[in-house]
């Protein structure tokens, strides 16, 4: 594969450090040059959480803004963001319907329809958009396997399978927490 830039976005407490270290490892799996990093901000406050992958030979794992060929969401709100911030026309962008509200929309300052604006950004600009289908979660934070399971399942990444994923998450999980993510990511798949 020549390149392929991913950025990842959510809000803290979703689980965007797991999901981009298990697609991380995914992409190694399938003997893919692969990098990466973090940016947390305020992780623990709710904030914006973001996580940067580049497959393929490349000398920093920093994407630049309007050039990721896929946006990876956990929320709604952050879909759009990543997608009006990172995402080239015609890109792919794979998200979770999951909405954490923010403030001015909690105090009734502001009322967009972020599902419209979404659709209209992507059709406006040719994205291909994949949409994860709400399932019932114990965990909440599992949410992350359900879009690693729709990544897969899709085949969004050329070159990565779902022995990879399985691989990935088998690195980074034991017991009990491995067994129930794995058996999410065989449900969705």
């Amino acid at each position: 594969m020549e390149k392929f830039d991913i950025y990842l976005i959510g809000v803290g407490g979703q689980g965007i450090g797991l999901l981009s270290e298990a697609l991380a490892r995914a992409i190694d799996h399938a003997d893919l040059e692969v990098q990466g990093v973090d940016t947390h901000g305020l992780a623990q406050r709710g904030g914006v959480v973001e996580s940067y992958i580049r497959i393929g030979p490349s000398y920093s794992p920093l994407i630049k803004q309007g050039e990721a060929d896929m946006v990876i969401a956990l929320e709604i709100n952050e879909a759009l963001r990543g997608t009006n911030n990172y995402l080239r026309d015609g890109g792919t962008l794979l998200y979770a319907a999951t909405e954490w509200q923010p403030l001015a929309v909690r105090i009734k300052e502001d009322r967009q329809d972020v599902s419209a604006a979404l659709a209209a950004e992507c059709k406006e600009r040719n994205i291909h958009k994949v949409k994860a289908d709400k399932i019932e979660l114990e965990d909440p934070r599992m949410e992350n396997v359900v879009l690693l399971a729709v990544l897969a399942r899709e085949g969004l990444i050329p070159g990565l399978k779902k022995g990879h994923f399985s691989l990935a998450l088998q690195d980074l999980m034991q017991g009990k927490v491995l067994e129930k993510n794995l058996e999410i990511f065989s449900k969705v798949f």
